[in-house]
């Protein structure tokens, strides 16, 4: 038996409601202008209170809102209804290699956070709970799932990535496809029930599968009691980490003590003349204040795994907490995925929306595995994986409650 299963009642697009996932910006205000470039986005769906017409609302309040767009694309044709189906997903761009995936339901009840509980789907990093409770109470109020949780296949993942390759270059003309911000095609084919069905889940589901991207969505499923989940299962071959840094608008203190508390607890510090850029490789990260930049090699802790010296781990405990005496959740701190370059942060520094710019190198693909594999938690928004699963694509209506 397999944990990923086909979808029972999706809905698929036609076309013009593909989207970014809610937790892609670190603008609020980018996603009122998506959603105003383009209503039928499945943005203003996941989050309705950026909506335009809906701003000024709370997160909760705006939920009657999302009903009544999901309802309206479902009336208006930008979704057609599909029963038992798999979908599957290519990912394309020139000069990049194609990227595979599939859409299907996914046990919610294979979830593992730890070593000592069972279950071959690995969810790696903490979380904010603030955002689980509104993924919860967006799919209590949709009774569907518009936002897939990109799990990595790590035990098969080369028998899937040849097996999906196959799977799209024979099967003709896609369903629907989309453009994404970076200019990749997006494109999806429905497959139902049979042979290659069944091929694909199993291979999907033939070994452990971390969670790439979703774990506040793979929580949210946990946590509101649904027994599946929707999914896009990729494979190492189609993935790639980009780095995730961070910013923050309001120091605790100036600029120069914090650079003096580092330096007390062994950091080695040297400026930076002229730009400040992403560090290619681990080991030191890069502090843009206003005006000038610094590369700061952070100590590492004497018999610590892997895990608690990854460069990330030591900016959340020897920079926010010991340092600026921030909880990694502060409303101060923006997590800024790797679609932003260096060059953005730094402009929200010097125009003086925020006071420090945390520049970090991305996490290995190799570092990732380990960790998962060893069932130990990542830090916070960590890795930024690309290319992303786009939203409101493949829509996977949840099953009614019995009484």
């Amino acid at each position: 038996m397999t944990v990923v299963h086909p979808i029972a009642r999706a809905w698929i697009t036609t076309g013009g409601t593909g989207a970014q996932n809610y937790d892609e910006f670190a603008d609020d205000a980018e996603i009122t202008a998506i959603i105003e470039a383009n209503p039928h986005s499945a943005l203003g769906i996941e989050m309705p209170h950026r909506a335009p017409e809906s701003l000024g609302k709370s997160f909760l309040d705006a939920l009657p809102d999302a009903v009544a767009r999901l309802a309206e694309a479902k009336a208006d044709g930008s979704y057609t209804p599909a029963e038992q189906v798999v979908v599957l997903y290519r990912i394309s761009a020139p000069q990049e290699e194609p990227a595979y995936g599939l859409f299907a339901m996914v046990d919610t009840d294979q979830i593992s956070t730890s070593a000592d509980e069972p279950g071959l789907v690995i969810r790696n990093e903490d979380v904010f709970i603030a955002k689980v409770r509104e993924r919860v109470a967006l799919a209590e109020a949709l009774g569907h799932l518009l936002s897939p949780v990109l799990l990595l296949q790590t035990g098969r993942g080369d028998e899937l990535h040849a097996a999906l390759t196959a799977a799209t270059e024979s099967a003709g003309a896609p369903a629907a496809t989309d453009t994404d911000q970076a200019g990749r095609t997006h494109a999806i084919w429905l497959l139902g029930p049979g042979p290659r069905q069944d091929e694909l889940t199993a291979l999907a589901g033939g070994g452990e599968l971390v969670v790439a991207d979703g774990n506040h969505r793979s929580l949210a499923a946990q946590t509101g009691g649904l027994p599946r989940f929707l999914s896009v299962v990729t494979t190492p071959a189609s993935v790639a980490i980009q780095p995730y840094n961070r910013l923050v608008s309001e120091l605790t203190t100036t600029g120069d003590e914090l650079l003096d508390r580092l330096r007390a607890v062994g950091a080695e510090i040297t400026p930076v003349d002229g730009p400040v850029e992403v560090p290619a490789t681990g080991g030191t990260v890069v502090l843009r204040l206003a005006g000038q930049g610094y590369a700061v090699r952070l100590p590492h802790a004497d018999g610590a795994g892997r895990l608690e010296n990854l460069d990330h781990a030591l900016v959340e405990r020897l920079l926010l907490r010991d340092a600026l005496g921030l909880d990694p959740g502060d409303k101060r701190i923006t997590y800024v995925g790797g679609d932003y370059p260096a060059s953005w942060l730094t402009g929200e520094v010097d125009a003086g929306r925020a006071e420090l710019a945390i520049l970090i190198a991305p996490v290995t693909v190799d570092d990732f595995v380990a960790v998962n594999l060893a069932r130990e938690k990542m830090p916070r928004k960590s890795t930024w994986f690309t290319p992303k699963a786009r939203g409101g694509l493949v829509v996977a209506e949840l099953p009614r409650p019995t009484l």
